[in-house]
């Protein structure tokens, strides 16, 4: 056995000595054959297993000008994909190597051939002022047959890039260009712009470092520098610090296929190895170098933006003045007490419909005085609907009489009688005491206050993440910015973006000042037993303003933090607060003349937060997807069913098991035996309106799907906001209300400014729902100072419009034109 072993091992190497033995003398009858070459001359040659061809090629480099080398191929014969032919050039510094035909690979690893290659070499830098480089090309193939193929060398003298001119060129996957830019002296930014008349082919715009290799394939682009696809435009912003060589590369890459930026997804191949006619995928470009904003606009734009907002801390500062001027003339007696509102004198307004009118002005003292005593007697009183209906306002005072007010015991403390009343006042539903009110709407600014730093901490966390992504990839893909007007600051790419939300910050502080103004204004009238303050007018709660403004200052953090990095993923941050600030808006409006009975802050920021987490599942889940939709439309109409039920009943009715037997009951009653009209005329108006209007919009998105669920969503919100407000204003007119003048101007102003605001909106600069390739499509150039876009003038005029809806709401929901008796003394004045 030892024997046998020994004699196997022995056959085994002598075998191994012969195979190695005939491969060397194979390869020692390889012809190897080296020329001489020169630039611009077309070599047709033929290449095969048994030789292999060396071009020689020498060229003078010059330090002051920089000159291209290209390299063009063509494989004429067929069948070559089979045994491509590899040509490796070797230069000083680095070593390209490429096979012919080229295979490039797309999605699913599908195979795309080319038989025309071209590529630049790169150009390694010289210290002398000229110098002789050479360069070699080895032409080699494993083909037995031959291979014929044609080689060209040419110099490519439109290499450098000049400031602000314009270059024309032609690429394709396998003809990719790059072109050299030097920075000249005192630029230290400079905007790359790539544009094309052609939508397809997809392309991708790099920029990458003075090295070797550079990577100009479809396959190898995105490993270093950075990147973007493009259509039809793209734009990157360069920094000097970033290069240390003060120069770069532009490289322009054609892919294989369009998914990337949009476009169709081809057929699948049969087999998987399978090639794929790619097709004519030539594509031609232009690129222009243009210097960016220097340091000086970077000041003017953040100066231009203090000066915006702290002027409205000028003129809100002015007013104050002027009104503690007119409040100090009131006290030293100095105006004339006719010219006074009912607030000025205390003089009780006149209750109508749940509402304050204001026609004490055209009584004398005496009457006043009477009809003061007259109703003191009374305590808790109400028109019933024979006196209103069968009396004109201009009646005498003293036509009332006692049978005309209902003076049941039980109103004291039944709310479910007091409720169910068919003419309601405010004290009817404020029959807590204020300093409950007041201390349950505080909770709704502290939640806010207590939900924005738990919200934005890991909010500011991600995004920082985000852009370190961005700033280590190179991957400008992933945000999607107005390139042409993104200037960066430090770390961020587009610090204007993240500035033009100052003024939501801002002006959210200045109404809290204004708030909190209101609220020690009425607070020391309080302990001073002012009149006014203690038994007239609608009672005054200011949590759900500090809550308001809190909102507002979170959204223009939130804001920011999104435009940080914009894309699909983090477009909820964007809208989170805007569904914070559309639904208290609504809770204060329904809170001034409801405020035992509005929700509170636990239930109403719970509903805010179901919003929310639909809205991330309409972004992540809704797209296309049917069943989403009929689930949200569903819960949509349920929702508004049970909102106006809860509504028109002023909160006395039930859910629970016995809903539908009352249902049927109230149809049948009411319906059925002596179809009566509803009892509360005004209060069903609006819900019908209101059940419109959601309907409608249900049956939109059902029937539409549109991709954007988080902007749909907030137009729910929105549109239910201006019903209710509408209602609002119509109610006060419809009650004998008067609107003061400063409320009026404020209202002009905040629309014409929502709706120059919306103009800059909907020009729509960039949108997440397409491709990044296909959302540059859309970029423009800076408007404002050279600093700020369009979307900048929106964010501007959308928090001045914010502001001013809040003005709003402070001048004509409190209702400081009015001065009602809170113990609901109902008073009929000529």
């Amino acid at each position: 056995l030892l024997h046998y072993f020994w004699f196997r091992l022995g056959y085994v190497v002598l075998l191994w000595l012969c195979v190695t033995h005939l491969r060397c003398a194979r390869a020692e009858t390889k012809t190897v054959v080296q020329k001489d070459a020169e630039f611009d001359v077309t070599y047709n040659d033929t290449v095969t297993s048994d030789n292999q061809t060396i071009y020689a090629f020498n060229h003078t480099v010059s330090r002051n000008k920089t000159e291209g080398v290209r390299v063009t191929v063509d494989v004429l014969s067929e069948g070559a994909e089979s045994s491509p032919i590899l040509f490796v050039v070797r230069q000083k510094q680095a070593v390209l190597s490429f096979q012919v035909p080229l295979i490039l690979r797309g999605l699913y690893q599908r195979k795309y051939p080319y038989a025309h290659v071209g590529r630049t070499l790169c150009q390694p830098p010289t210290r002398s002022l000229t110098e002789t480089q050479y360069f070699f090309v080895d032409v080699s193939t494993l083909s037995s047959l031959g291979t014929h193929y044609q080689l060209r060398i040419s110099r490519v003298d439109s290499f450098t890039l000049h400031t602000d001119k314009k270059f024309s060129f032609t690429a394709s996957p396998s003809q990719p260009q790059y072109f050299k830019y030097v920075f000249p002296d005192g630029v230290d930014t400079v905007i790359v712009k790539v544009n094309s008349e052609m939508t397809f082919p997809c392309s991708v715009m790099s920029i990458q470092d003075i090295q070797c290799p550079v990577y100009d394939l479809d396959n190898n682009v995105a490993f270093i520098g950075m990147y973007q696809t493009m259509t039809k435009t793209a734009a990157i912003t360069v920094q000097r610090k970033d290069f240390p060589s003060n120069s770069f590369y532009v490289v322009v890459v054609v892919k294989t296929e369009d998914e990337a930026c949009g476009g169709p997804l081809r057929f699948y191949p049969l087999r998987p190895d399978e090639l794929i006619d790619a097709g004519n995928r030539s594509k031609t470009l232009d690129v222009v170098v243009s210097p960016a904003i220097s340091s000086d606009v970077y000041v003017m734009g953040m100066l231009f933006c203090l000066g915006i907002f702290l002027s409205f801390y000028l003129l809100t500062f002015l007013v104050a003045c002027v009104e503690n001027k007119r409040m100090h003339r009131r006290r030293e007696g100095l105006l004339n007490p006719a010219d006074m509102s009912p607030a000025e004198t205390g003089i009780p307004a006149t209750h109508y419909n749940g509402t304050l009118l204001d026609n004490a002005s055209t009584l004398s003292s005496e009457a006043i005085t009477d009809s003061i005593a007259s109703d003191a007697n009374y305590g808790y009183m109400e028109r019933s609907l024979e006196s209103v209906a069968g009396r004109s306002r201009q009646e005498s005072l003293s036509s009332i009489e006692e049978d005309d007010y209902d003076t049941l015991a039980d109103i004291d403390s039944d709310k479910n009688i007091v409720r169910t009343k068919k003419y309601l006042c405010v004290s009817d539903l404020a029959r807590k005491d204020k300093r409950v009110l007041s201390k349950k709407y505080q909770i709704y600014f502290w939640n806010i206050a207590t939900i924005g730093v738990f919200y934005a901490l890991p909010v500011i966390q991600l995004v920082i993440t985000y852009q370190t992504v961005v700033n280590v990839t190179g991957n400008q893909d992933i945000c999607y910015y107005n390139f042409l007007c993104a200037h960066p600051l430090g770390n961020l790419s587009a610090f204007n973006n993240i500035l033009s939300n100052l003024g939501y910050v801002m002006l959210g502080l200045l109404f809290l000042l204004i708030v909190l103004q209101r609220d020690v204004i009425h607070s020391r009238a309080l302990d001073r037993n002012d009149l006014n303050a203690l038994e007239c007018g609608i009672p005054k709660h200011f949590g759900l303003f500090y809550a308001m403004g809190t909102a507002l200052m979170m959204e223009g953090l939130l804001s920011a933090c999104y435009h940080v990095c914009p894309n699909y993923t983090n477009f909820q941050f964007d809208t989170s607060f805007m569904y914070m600030i559309a639904g208290l808006c609504v809770l204060k409006l329904y809170q001034k003349r409801h405020p035992d009975i509005n929700a509170s802050a636990y239930t109403a920021y719970a509903c805010l937060a179901a919003v929310i987490f639909f809205s991330v599942l309409g972004v992540v889940f809704g797209k296309g997807n049917m069943v989403f939709w009929i689930v949200f439309s569903v819960l949509h109409i349920l929702a508004t069913m049970l909102l106006s039920t809860q509504l028109y009943y002023m909160g006395r009715w039930r859910l629970d098991s016995g809903i539908l037997r009352r249902i049927v009951y109230v149809i049948y009653t009411d319906c059925i035996r002596q179809c009566s009209g509803p009892m509360y005329i005004d209060r069903m108006v609006l819900l019908v309106m209101g059940n419109i209007v959601n309907w409608s919009l249900a049956a939109y998105g059902l029937l539409k799907t549109p991709n954007d669920f988080a902007s749909y969503l907030l137009a729910i919100a929105i549109c239910n906001l201006l019903l209710y407000f509408a209602f609002y204003i119509i109610m006060k007119l419809r009650s004998g209300e008067r609107i003061q003048c400063m409320a009026m101007v404020c209202i002009l102003f905040t629309a014409v400014v929502w709706g120059f605001a919306l103009f800059f909106f909907f020009q729509g600069l960039s949108t997440w729902q397409k491709t990044p390739a296909e959302s540059r499509e859309h970029n423009r150039d800076c408007i404002v100072l050279s600093f700020f876009d369009d979307h900048d003038i929106w964010h501007f005029l959308s928090s001045i419009a914010m502001f001013g809806s809040f003005l709003v709401s402070v001048c004509l929901v409190v209702d400081e034109d009015k001065a009602g008796d809170h113990s609901v003394m109902l008073i009929e004045f000529k």
